[in-house]
């Protein structure tokens, strides 16, 4: 999944930018789900990685402008790629791309939570 647009570029209507699986850092990465709310949405999507997911089907106890910035700094920490539909933003698990460049991370992230 090389194709992601990186910070800065253009794309297509609907596109928004998140970094190349090279260029994950897990510094970002870790920053992100220090927060228990993103851990929760990551542990979410990892229940079925391969599904997108409507952000607003998220029950998470925040305002709307708190949810917004979770969904960036996840998205800007390459934990998810989110597509912009118009009347709603999707968002999926970046597993494969997680997997391969911090092998295991994702899996002792879901499990220290439960």
């Amino acid at each position: 999944m090389d194709a992601y647009l990186v910070e800065g570029e253009v794309g297509m209507a609907g596109e928004l930018a998140h970094p190349r699986t090279e260029e994950l850092e897990v510094g970002p990465v870790l920053l992100a789900l220090a927060d228990a709310n993103r851990r929760r949405v990551v542990a979410e999507l990892a229940e079925r990685p391969e599904e997108e997911r409507l952000c607003a089907s998220f029950d998470l106890p925040v305002s709307k402008s708190s949810r917004t910035r979770h969904w960036r700094v996840l998205r800007e920490a390459g934990l998810v790629h989110q597509r912009d539909a118009g009347n709603g933003l999707y968002m999926r698990l970046r597993k494969e791309d997680l997997d391969r460049r911090f092998p295991g991370l994702l899996e002792a992230v879901v499990n220290a939570d439960r």
